[in-house]
This record gives C-alpha cells, sequence and structure tokens, in this order.
C-alpha cells in the first residue's frame, strides 16, 4: 500500500498514465496522446532569480507568500521597468509561478500591499542581507550620497520642493540616500522628503554603520557638500573617521593662511597636515584644460550674442539698445559669467569687459583639488586616501543606473511614503542583481538588457498527455544564451512542473477564484 496524496500531481498523472496502460508500455511512447504547445518564457527569471540567491536577497526577503512576492518585484524590475500592474502582465508572459515557488495567485493589488510590507520590514531585510554578504567580516570604510528624483504627480506623500538635481522646473521631488560598502555595493538606502538638505541625511547613516551593521573604526567617505563640521562631529561622536574634499574658497583661505602653497598641486600627489588633519592636494592636467576652455567656449558665445545685437542695433535705427543690452546681460548670467565679465552699453553699442586679473586668479586653481580626512597615516597613506574618494565615482554610477539607465527609479507610480520607501528598496536589491550580471558578462561584450533579452528568447515547452498531468520542457539554449548562462555558472533545469497558480489583473482574478 502507498499513500500518494504527499507526492505532485505532475508524479501521481504519471502512475495513473502507466498503471492504464500497464498491459501495453509501448503506447506510453504515442505522440497521439502528447500535446506540445508553446509555453511562458523560462530563460531570464530563471537567471535573475538564481543571481539573488547566490547574492542572498531571497533569503533576506524571506520563502514566506510576502517574500516571494517581494523577490517577484525585485525580477520584474530588473527584467521590465514598470508598474505593479505591468509587474502583473509580465508575470504572466514568464515562468513566474513556476520558477519563484508561488503557491497562490496574485494581482497588482497584493503588489502594493507588499511595498506597504517592504517598507515595514526594511531594517530587517537589510541586516539580513549585510550579513549574508559580509559575514562576520565588517566594513571598515563606507560610501555615501544623495540625490533626488522628481516626480510626475502631485500627490506623493514626500514630494516637496527641494534642490533639483534633474533641472526639471516645476516638479516636486523625492531625495535618496544610498549607503555603499567599500566595493560600491549598496547595504541601505533612505528616502526623504524632497525639501530635506543633504546635511540632514547624513547622521541616520552613521548610526545605521554603529548600531544596526555593529560597525567599528568605520570611514564614511563624502563630497564636499555632505561633510562638514556637524557632520564631522557626529563622526568624532562615533569613533568614526571621514574623508571629504573641500571647496575652491576654502583652498584659496588655506593658501592665505600659508598651510599650504599652490605650487604643491604641480607636484603629483602631495599631502599636507595641519592640525591633526591631513590635506591630499592636487592638480588634474585634463580637467584644467576644460576648464579653460569651457570659459573661452562661454565667452566667445556671449560676444558673439554682443556681435549680432550690434548689427541689429546698426541696422534697425529705432531698435532699442536696452533691449540689446539686456538681453546680452540676461545670457552672461545664464552662463554664470556675471563675477568676470561686464555688459555694458554705450553710443548703441554694447560692449563686453573681461576682468583680466580675475580671470588670472580663477586659472589660477583650474583642475586643483583637495582632499580632508582625519584618518591617521597608518591606517591610510596618500594614495589610498586618494583613491577611496575617488570610489564616490561607485556611488553615482549606482545612481545613473537605479535614475537614468537600466532600472529607472522613475516614474515612480506609487503614492504613499510606505509605497515609495518599498519602491525605493526594490530598485536597491534589482540594482545588486544587475551589477552581478554586469561583472559576470563584462568579457562578453554585452550590455545587461541584451543579456536579459537573449535569455528571455528562451521559452519552456508545455508537454500535457491526454488524460494525464503536464510539465514544461526547457528547450538547450542557443549558443549566445549558453556562454550567458556559463558566465554566471547556471544551467537550466530540463523540465519545470507545470503550476496551476493563477496570476492575472484585479479585474480578471477575481473570475478564477470563484
Amino acid at each position: 500500500l502507498l499513500n500518494l496524496t504527499k507526492y505532485p500531481a505532475e508524479v501521481i498523472a504519471a502512475l495513473e498514465l502507466a498503471l492504464k496502460h500497464r498491459h501495453d508500455l509501448s503506447a506510453l511512447g504515442s505522440t497521439s496522446d502528447i500535446a506540445l504547445t508553446q509555453g511562458p518564457s523560462v530563460g531570464s527569471v530563471f537567471a535573475v532569480l538564481q543571481v539573488a540567491r547566490r547574492l542572498g536577497i531571497e533569503e533576506a526577503l524571506g520563502r514566506h507568500p510576502e517574500g516571494k512576492l517581494a523577490m517577484w518585484q525585485v525580477i520584474a524590475r530588473v527584467l521590465d521597468q514598470g508598474s505593479r500592474l505591468s509587474a502583473v502582465r509580465l508575470a504572466q508572459t514568464m515562468a513566474a509561478a513556476e520558477v519563484v515557488g508561488f503557491a497562490q495567485g496574485f494581482c497588482e493589488e497584493h503588489l502594493y500591499a507588499n511595498l506597504a510590507w517592504l517598507a515595514e520590514s526594511q531594517e530587517a531585510i537589510e541586516n539580513r542581507l549585510f550579513e549574508a554578504r559580509r559575514g562576520p567580516g565588517k566594513p571598515q570604510l563606507f560610501l555615501y550620497d544623495v540625490t533626488s528624483s522628481y516626480l510626475e504627480g502631485e500627490h506623493n506623500a514626500l514630494s516637496d520642493w527641494g534642490y533639483n538635481r534633474d533641472r526639471k522646473r516645476g516638479k516636486k521631488q523625492i531625495v535618496i540616500g544610498l549607503l555603499c560598502d567599500e566595493r560600491g555595493a549598496p547595504v541601505s538606502t533612505e528616502v526623504f522628503s524632497g525639501n530635506t538638505c543633504d546635511l540632514e541625511t547624513f547622521g541616520s547613516q552613521v548610526r545605521k554603520a554603529a548600531e544596526r551593521f555593529g560597525c567599528q573604526r568605520v570611514t564614511f567617505v563624502g563630497d564636499r557638500g555632505m561633510i562638514k563640521s556637524a557632520q564631522v562631529e557626529d563622526l568624532a561622536r562615533a569613533g568614526f573617521h571621514y574623508i571629504t574634499a573641500i571647496t575652491k574658497p576654502q583652498i584659496r583661505s588655506l593658501i592665505q593662511k600659508g598651510v599650504f602653497q599652490l605650487g604643491l598641486f604641480d607636484q603629483g600627489l602631495c599631502e599636507v597636515e595641519d592640525q591633526g588633519v591631513r590635506y591630499v592636494l592636487r592638480r588634474n592636467p585634463l580637467r584644467a584644460e576644460e576648464m579653460a576652455a569651457t570659459r573661452a567656449s562661454k565667452l566667445a558665445a556671449l560676444r558673439g550674442l554682443a556681435e549680432a545685437q550690434n548689427r541689429y542695433l546698426a541696422e534697425h535705427p529705432r531698435a532699442s539698445q536696452h533691449v540689446a543690452w539686456k538681453t546680452v546681460l540676461e545670457k552672461a548670467e545664464r552662463l554664470a559669467l556675471g563675477a568676470w565679465v561686464t555688459v555694458t552699453c554705450a553710443e548703441r553699442r554694447v560692449q563686453v569687459a573681461v576682468d583680466e586679473a580675475y580671470v588670472a586668479e580663477l586659472a589660477e586653481l583650474d583642475g586643483c583639488y583637495a582632499l580632508k580626512t582625519d584618518l591617521p597615516a597608518a591606517a591610510a597613506d596618500t594614495q589610498a586616501v586618494h583613491d577611496r574618494y575617488k570610489d564616490l565615482a561607485l556611488v553615482e554610477s549606482a545612481f545613473r543606473t537605479c535614475k537614468t539607465s537600466h532600472l529607472e527609479v522613475r516614474p515612480v507610480y506609487v503614492r504613499t511614503e510606505a509605497s515609495t520607501r518599498g519602491h525605493v528598496l526594490v530598485v536597491m536589491l534589482a540594482y545588486l542583481i544587475v551589477r552581478e550580471l554586469k561583472r559576470a558578462w563584462r568579457e562578453l561584450n554585452v550590455t545587461v538588457p541584451e543579456g536579459l533579452a537573449e535569455l528571455g528568447r528562451i521559452c519552456a515547452m508545455e508537454l500535457s498527455v491526454k488524460g494525464g498531468g503536464a510539465c514544461l520542457r526547457v528547450p538547450e539554449p542557443s549558443p549566445q544564451g549558453q556562454a550567458l548562462l556559463a558566465a554566471l555558472n547556471l544551467k537550466l533545469p530540463a523540465a519545470l512542473p507545470r503550476s496551476s497558480v493563477k496570476v492575472d489583473t484585479k479585474k480578471k482574478l477575481a473570475k478564477h477564484r470563484l
């Protein structure tokens, strides 16, 4: 006697079919009772899920129903950047239920509710992911930066007016902080109201590193607008160090005080110490050339406009010289030339005068930058301090990927504070996957979207037996698909059990449940 209730439906169906033809097993090989139809796409969703498991994302989210829904939201963000409704429609064309392992169907309303769960569980998820990826080893350095993302709508709970980095006039925004480890991998993200100053976001990051992640003797790396005197005090209280840059006016002030000399910038990488603070100085000659060329180009454009206005005044005696002067003056203001260019008008001619002495003073610091740190030399030499500050480019790369290239955090199709925070967390987790795919496929000369599109072409074939069960047979990938999978050290399964879970839009899912 054998109790079959604990076995999957497809196993029971296979046994029934075998018993039905027990007197003529050759009938099992007949194709007349076998139907073969095109099934869902399986390659890309399988690869993304396996990478998520490797990175510890699936374990951090959990294998319960909410965790599985969140996992699908992350996968959908990697594959197709859209709303929760588009994520549902994507699941209809992908082997989402079979690969992720959903036990029950869902619609877009479940995904919206899942965003709120993500926001509520964010701290625990980030902590588990941090432990899974770092183990007992704690990072000794964190990279932190802030960006903003404009909103198309007016009703987001966190939207407000602020300094818009996207240069979108008339658009409210949210502010997003991203905390990364020394390798540029995000460990935490936080969403702030759109009018939040960059400096106001810094204190919570220090507390995260000290209290949540249990790190000691950590160095925070931030740009010149992020770490100032108040932030330095916060770090000192936590026993942390900092690496940042100082502004051009601060550089001039220190030169005037004799802390360092202008000639030191031309000696390669140079270090000066003053009152326990180390300054690393350097001039980038390429940047110096760019700045000089930019000034010359702007001046040429302004003078070209002045000449055009002068010709118009000469050809039109009744034209207003005041209007011509104002036109050139407004151009100078838009080009930010007001500090060293004077626009005048006399006898119906607009004149552009340049303060050559001031320009020469500006040119002295072309390409110059100075880093500032309280790290002892034994912990990081001059080159190490310089290299760690340059690592901020990793955070900027993460922002570019999350904001404007592959992942596209906007449009933000949600309104509530919890849904917004959950949405941004999904984007951060998806970025970890995209980052790993990019690393694995670098040698294949293929972009992440191109690689995912190729894997998306791998569709399963649904094999069903008359009077029996059904399964999804996975075909052999193309040579390019095999190369993509091999680079990830993955191999597609030969078959997948066919799931009966219904994934559909809110309107249609209710009919399936009746």
